[in-house]
């Protein structure tokens, strides 16, 4: 991260005049570029959270199942549900066995392949997602009020960058 840029957050974060001992110098966490990732991550999650596991009891990876399979027009295999998400295999079973459980989904045979089955909301899970979607989409506006269309397209315009530099980071190593 360039120094200006770090200087000015560790302005913002209130430790511009500290001088904390420094096993490397220049790294502070709190001015770490992943880190405040993270905590804008975890700040955001948790604003969506308050809904869901207030209204309903789930858990982050349910609603993130729920949501993919709410918005697909057919159902899904699990490992589409994967490939969808910031989510790995395990994650999504046993998000899905707890919807199962709950009522929220149901499996079907797969006509193309008669080893994996469908994934689809059940009505119940349908109307649970018909009452989670408008209220999250109200976070969302809470969370984005106060900036312009701009300023938005440009934030997603970086995390794409970034995003495209660890891809080209990887290719470079020979990594997926």
């Amino acid at each position: 991260m360039p120094e200006e840029i770090r200087s000015k957050m560790q302005t913002r974060a209130g430790r511009g005049g500290e001088q904390a001992d420094r096993s490397v110098p220049g790294f502070e966490l709190q001015t770490f570029f992943p880190y405040l990732v993270r905590v804008f991550y975890s700040d955001v999650t948790s604003a969506l959270s308050e809904v869901y596991q207030r209204d309903y009891g789930m858990m982050p990876a349910e609603w993130r199942t729920m949501a993919i399979l709410g918005s697909a027009s057919l159902g899904l295999q699990a490992s589409e549900i994967v490939s969808r998400s910031s989510m790995d295999k395990v994650v999504v079973s046993r998000a899905v066995k707890r919807m199962e459980e709950r009522g929220y989904l149901t499996r079907s045979a797969n006509s193309e392949d008669g080893r994996s089955q469908l994934l689809e909301l059940s009505g119940e899970g349908r109307a649970v997602y018909d009452d989670l979607a408008p209220k999250l989409l109200a976070v969302e506006r809470k969370m984005l009020s106060g900036l312009t269309e701009a300023e938005i397209a440009g934030f997603l315009a970086v995390a794409q960058r970034i995003r495209d530099n660890l891809a080209e980071a990887g290719d470079a190593k020979g990594e997926p």
